[in-house]
């Protein structure tokens, strides 16, 4: 008789259907990235228009996004040129940013979500605070800030703040 259960066990289990993981698309129409850069008079906006990445949830949650910095726009035209040469992305020879999680851990006020930042082909770990929701549409709120100085950016030192405001919003649907 033990078999018997055994065996049909084993063939329940072969036919049930696999869980599928949650799986997102993210791109630059579900997915924002703003930058906020300062200085004593004043400060400029910024972000990118183009990116890919997926948000996958296979037991744990994982994002993966690379940033097209070929892509990025500030509130000002000579700015934007400016940023886009070699003394801040540099993105003829650094033309994708990329951010992959390592961790997503709830807490009492939301989630921390740590993950490895490749800049300007240097790699950091960082960590922020985040508002997530899951279900039909993964939704991701976060507002932190990176010092720019850490990914060899070095421009205007004593006259541009080191540390730059990141605000992402995410909204993909599955």
């Amino acid at each position: 008789m033990n078999r018997f259960l055994s065996a049909v066990a084993a063939a329940l289990l072969a036919i049930a259907p696999s869980v599928a993981a949650d799986k997102y698309k993210l791109d630059g129409e579900n997915t924002t990235i703003e930058f906020t850069g300062t200085k004593k008079d004043g400060k400029h906006t910024g972000g990118f228009k183009k990116l890919e990445g997926t948000v996958t949830n296979d037991g744990s949650w994982k994002i993966d996004v690379t940033i097209d910095t070929t892509s990025l726009h500030s509130d000002n035209a000579m700015l934007t040129n400016h940023l886009k040469n070699g003394d801040f992305f540099g993105v003829k020879d650094h033309p994708t940013a990329k951010f992959v999680t390592t961790k997503i851990e709830k807490g009492d006020k939301g989630f921390t979500v740590t993950g490895k930042f490749t800049l300007l082909g240097k790699e950091k770990e960082i960590s922020f605070p985040a508002e997530i929701k899951t279900g039909e549409t993964f939704e991701l709120k976060a507002e932190f800030k990176i010092d720019r100085t850490d990914y060899g950016m070095t421009y205007g030192q004593g006259k541009v703040d080191n540390e730059v405001a990141i605000k992402v919003e995410v909204k993909a649907k599955k």
